[in-house]
């Protein structure tokens, strides 16, 4: 049953006992105070023109005593009280409905993704569909929900995607894949749904525990993933380049031309520059794309800017550049070794990183509040003895991956206060708790949605939008708009805030393209941007769905 039709069975129950109860106290009243005996259907016909404020009864000339006066105004205030309890709670709930533009029920899409369920990796998602120029459908059951997305201009549709008469009605066979995003039995029910409408389309889902996944497949799935192992492998990539001399995971763009993220280490001799003085540029001959700083990324950083142990770099150039710069961004201390690392949280994301970690042969410790095998020191890491047993003092870098964001919080400003020249690395689980975690001293946060949700963009867009795990991506497309002028003209980063990193053309890249180079028909431009950047340059470009 509705909430709301459980409101109105409560309230039509209380007006039953209200009504009934002043029926029989003015039946009693009139004879203990007045000494007239009146049948049971004249006292409810008395208490009916009270409660409901039509009349005050046609027995009024009758009442002298203070007793049955008293009960008609109790009578007079409690049908006024149950008035004005009728309209929030039913009245105007009603008239809002009718009011409402109701989600539809069916929509007629091409070559989009259908999407069942919402959560916040779908959000983030539809932030990378809507850049590209993807269009989308989410089909949720509840109908409040859907009614919410909808009037967030969500593209929704109320409806059970178990339902195949409602998978037609989203042109699943028409789509370029189905994404399922509910809990993993469920998961695995809609992949058969799916494939009873359609033996084709790609279907992608993910899944909370990875023990499951193969069942998903089995029940018709092309790919399942993981959010915490997604979480997990990035986080540990990102603090296998923060404490060792690799470079790390890049983009590759060509043959010797790459897109990667430099985090700059306390102590190295990058930290406390300006961009200008380090002559990055100039002495490593990388192009500096832009930076992040406590999170926020920064296009085409000013030469005023300043460098510390908060800023990553993202930087492209070829093998030669990215090690000569990767040399800069490290402390001397530390610019032969590998630095050890210590693990907070030994669930499935701590798991998967350590995992990742011995794959790099990064000497780790692992920290856990509980004792089980792979963990090497039993504590709770907001408390400085814990981490002080683990070694931290000696350790190039502490990563959070805790299960709740307020501990998180509490574990860093511990570590920064007690421990200031060590790396922390750190595992959101809400987006709204990144800010924090920056403000308490972490220097690089991943959240667990938007991870997630840009490697399922990556994962349904293909090569050609490649993610780095935060707020950028690196996209390559086709500008019709600007073919025939140079990038000057087009002016590019000034109207969009997007970076042209370089150009394809005849399949060789040319990088770091001057003001000068001249877009000619076929050619592919590699940019970098936010979605929000993206979306601006895909609209300007005249970039259409589909577009090669």
């Amino acid at each position: 049953m509705e909430r709301q039709q459980r409101r109105a069975v409560g309230y039509l129950a209380l007006l039953a006992v209200v009504v009934a109860g002043y029926t029989l106290a003015y039946q009693v009243g009139m004879l203990v105070f007045e000494g007239e005996r009146v049948t049971l259907v004249h006292a409810f016909h008395i208490v009916i023109e009270t409660v409901t404020t039509t009349g005050y009864g046609e027995d009024a000339s009758r009442w002298d005593t203070a007793g049955i006066l008293l009960l008609v105004d109790a009578m007079q205030l409690t049908g006024v009280l149950m008035l004005f309890l009728t309209l929030p709670l039913f009245v105007v709930p009603w008239v809002e409905r009718r009011l409402e533009v109701e989600p539809p029920d069916s929509v007629a899409l091409t070559d989009h993704v259908v999407v069942c369920g919402y959560t916040d990796r779908v959000a983030a998602l539809i932030d990378e569909l809507d850049a590209q120029t993807v269009d989308y459908v989410v089909v949720e059951p509840d109908r409040e929900e859907a009614q919410e997305l909808h009037e967030d201009g969500v593209t929704v549709v109320h409806g059970d995607a178990e339902d195949t008469a409602v998978l037609d009605a989203v042109d699943v066979r028409d789509a370029r894949a189905v994404v399922l995003d509910a809990s993993d039995e469920t998961n695995a029910t809609l992949a058969l749904s799916v494939r009873e409408v359609d033996e084709d389309v790609r279907v992608v889902g993910f899944v909370a525990d990875p023990s499951r996944a193969n069942y998903v497949r089995y029940a018709g799935a092309d790919r399942v993933l993981s959010p915490h192992e997604i979480l997990g492998r990035s986080l540990a990539n990102k603090v296998t380049n923060a404490v060792t001399t690799e470079v790390g995971e890049t983009v590759r763009l060509g043959d010797n031309f790459e897109v990667a993220e430099m985090p700059i280490q306390r102590g190295s001799a990058l930290d406390g520059s300006t961009l200008g003085d380090s002559r990055v540029g100039e002495e490593t001959g990388v192009n500096v794309i832009g930076l992040w700083t406590a999170g926020e990324f920064v296009a085409a950083p000013d030469r005023d800017r300043e460098l510390d142990r908060s800023t990553i770099l993202l930087v492209a150039g070829d093998d030669d550049a990215l090690a000569a710069l990767k040399a800069r961004t490290l402390a001397e201390s530390r610019a032969h070794d590998r630095g050890r690392v210590v693990v907070a949280g030994y669930g499935d994301t701590g798991t998967r990183v350590s995992e990742v970690l011995d794959e790099n042969d990064v000497p780790h410790t692992v920290v856990d509040r509980e004792d089980r095998p792979g963990v090497d020191v039993v504590g709770d890491v907001s408390e400085e003895e814990t981490l002080a047993e683990a070694g931290l003092a000696d350790a190039s870098a502490l990563l959070l991956a805790l299960g709740d964001d307020a501990a998180s919080v509490f574990a860093t400003l511990v570590a920064r206060e007690n421990f200031p020249d060590v790396e922390i690395l750190c595992r959101a689980n809400d987006t709204r708790a990144e800010p924090r975690l920056y403000a308490a001293g972490a220097g690089y946060v991943l959240a667990l949605a938007t991870v997630s949700g840009r490697m399922l963009a990556s994962t349904l867009l293909g090569e050609d939008v490649m993610s780095l795990d935060n707020q950028v991506d690196i996209v390559r497309t086709r500008a019709p708009a600007f073919v025939g002028q140079t990038l000057r003209e087009a002016a590019i980063r000034e109207r969009t805030g997007c970076t042209v990193v370089a150009v394809q053309r005849d399949g060789s890249v040319e990088p770091d393209p001057s003001p000068d180079f001249r877009l000619e028909d076929g050619d592919a431009l590699v940019i970098a941007g936010t979605d929000d950047d993206i979306a601006r340059f895909t609209d300007l470009a005249d970039v259409r769905p589909g577009t090669p």
